[in-house]
This record gives structure tokens, sequence and C-alpha cells, in this order.
């Protein structure tokens, strides 16, 4: 409890909207989808997975052990495909390197892929795990939302760690 509390004041001292943003990429992201008037659900991170779906049009989704969420991508967007490969957006509970690296080897990712995790302040193991992701140079874009993090891989980007309040 206390761990999430000090990480979350020290989210806020770090923390910017688009006005601290540089990248043409993250402001529009940032700006037409995060800060969209368009609320598709009450938790933050769902609402950002539904947002980014209609934002950058993905077609194939991955979820990994959500049934429910699931469900309600394929209600929301019946026209997007689930666990095919490539994978546009990868909404997951858990990411650490070896995983990413796995995912990536076996051609899951393509360049613009994202990667939406769940939780990555929930405790020490979970934001060490998004430590060492942000710094792998696969990933080029982070983007540390407190609720979530989201990663991409966006080849003709530099290297940019963002922290946006949502």
């Amino acid at each position: 409890m206390y761990f999430k509390l000090i990480a979350y004041l020290k989210f806020l001292l770090k923390s910017t909207n688009e006005h601290g943003v540089h990248s043409p990429f993250v402001f529009n992201f940032v700006t037409k989808c995060l800060y969209s008037k368009q609320s598709l659900h009450r938790n933050k991170t769902i609402n950002v997975l539904l947002n980014s779906l209609s934002f950058f049009n993905y077609k194939n989704v991955e979820i990994e052990n959500s049934e429910e969420i699931e469900k309600l991508v394929k209600t929301t967007f019946p026209d997007i495909s689930v666990d095919t490969v490539p994978i546009d957006i990868l909404y997951t509970d858990a990411m650490d390197v070896s995983k990413f690296v796995e995912l990536l080897s076996k051609g899951k990712f393509h360049n613009d892929s994202m990667v939406l995790i769940c939780g990555i302040h929930q405790d020490r193991e979970k934001q060490n795990e998004w430590e060492n992701l942000v710094v792998l140079p696969h990933i080029t874009v982070s983007i540390d939302m407190f609720h979530c993090g989201a990663i991409f891989i966006r080849q003709e980007q530099e290297k940019e760690h963002f922290t946006i309040r949502i």
C-alpha cells in the first residue's frame, strides 16, 4: 500500500501533460487519444486500450489473461482480429525483458506495434520490470501513465520516455 502511494507521489512530481511533449507522434497520441473526450470505459487502462484501438485503427490485437476484456474489445470493435500475427497491440498484466525479447524474436511485433502493460506501479517487482523494459534498444517510445505503461516499436523515431498524466 505504501509503495503504491510513494510511487504515485513520485509519478506526480515527474509527470506532465501534452505541453511537455516534444515528439509529434506522442503529442498526437496524447492530445487526440489519451485526452479525447471519448470515454469508452471507466477503468483508465481499459479506456487507453479501447481509445488506442480506435485512434491507430489497429486490426490485430492480443489480450492476455482476460476473457472479459477480450469480449469487450470484440463487442466494441467487431472487425478486430484476436491472436493473429503480427500483433498491432498487445494488452498484458505482466511483461518482462525476456518475454518481450522472445515475442520480438518470434516476429510477433512489427514497426508501430504497441504493448500496453497494466499496473506498472502495482509493486516494486512490476515497477522494476517496467524500468528494465524501457531501456531496451528495440523500444523507442515508452509512456508511463501510472495506471499503465505503453511501449512502442518505431524504428524511425529517436528513443524517448514520457511520463504523462491521464
